[in-house]
């Protein structure tokens, strides 16, 4: 693993972690000065192939990076601030969509997205 790559992961490391790319590298030229924006941004991407880091888009705001690909889970993000976490409700969605709306799909994944305010952003 190459120093620019430990730094990208090491920022990343964390519960509840949704980063911008621009955020990453923010974050990642405090611990490496000489990583580049363009390193961050292919690191990320190299890390998203490998099914290591999931790519979170919603709504028009930057995607942003998500660390836990290994752990099912759905996002709960805030309309206010764009704030995003992750969350796992009980059931299986892929089970509850019944067989009458699956239009002849065979269905490989779902992605739910949970949209209201944050504390913060509620009690403006």
């Amino acid at each position: 693993m190459t120093a620019q790559r430990r730094v990208v992961a090491e920022v990343l490391d964390g519960e509840h972690v949704h980063l911008t790319a621009d955020e990453v590298h923010a974050r990642a030229v405090v611990k490496l000065p000489e990583i580049s924006r363009a390193t961050v941004y292919n690191t990320l991407g190299e890390l998203v192939s490998l099914g290591e880091v999931i790519e979170v888009s919603t709504d028009k705001r930057a995607k942003r990076y998500d660390p836990n690909a290994h752990r099912p889970h759905q996002h709960l993000v805030c309309a206010g601030c764009g704030a995003i976490r992750d969350v796992h409700p009980g059931g299986n969605p892929l089970a509850d969509l019944p067989d009458s709306e699956r239009f002849g799909f065979t269905i490989s994944d779902v992605e739910v997205t949970y949209r209201g305010l944050c504390p913060n952003c509620a009690a403006a």
